[in-house]
């Protein structure tokens, strides 16, 4: 059988409207700019096929051993500014085509 290595979706309402998200990268060191990344989610509208990621600044880096990050850790008042912000920023999520990638501070905003 094959493993499924994508997050499971949870579902979240901003606004009125349902959106679907998940864990899309655990913060991490990243070879191709040398320094640390973030967390980084992928959004969704429930009736929407376009995705947002919503990429957060790195915050202090794990101790070896740590467990990783959690999808249940992850407060959804910080995914639901992180949402918020996406739109504000010009992220349509009933429309069609390409992944948009956000960058947003720590707090979602």
């Amino acid at each position: 059988m094959a493993r499924n290595n994508q997050s499971p979706e949870f579902e979240i309402e901003v606004g009125g409207e349902p959106y679907l998200w998940r864990l899309h990268r655990q913060p991490q060191w990243s070879s191709d700019t040398a320094k640390w990344r973030g967390m980084a989610l992928a959004v969704r509208h429930k009736e929407g096929q376009r995705e947002a990621v919503v990429e957060f600044p790195p915050g202090p880096q794990r101790r070896f051993g740590a467990p990783q990050l959690q999808p249940s850790h992850i407060a959804r008042e910080l995914v639901a500014r992180a949402i918020t912000s996406a739109v504000s920023a010009g992220w349509e999520p009933l429309s069609r085509g390409k992944t948009v990638a956000i960058e947003v501070d720590e707090t979602g905003g």
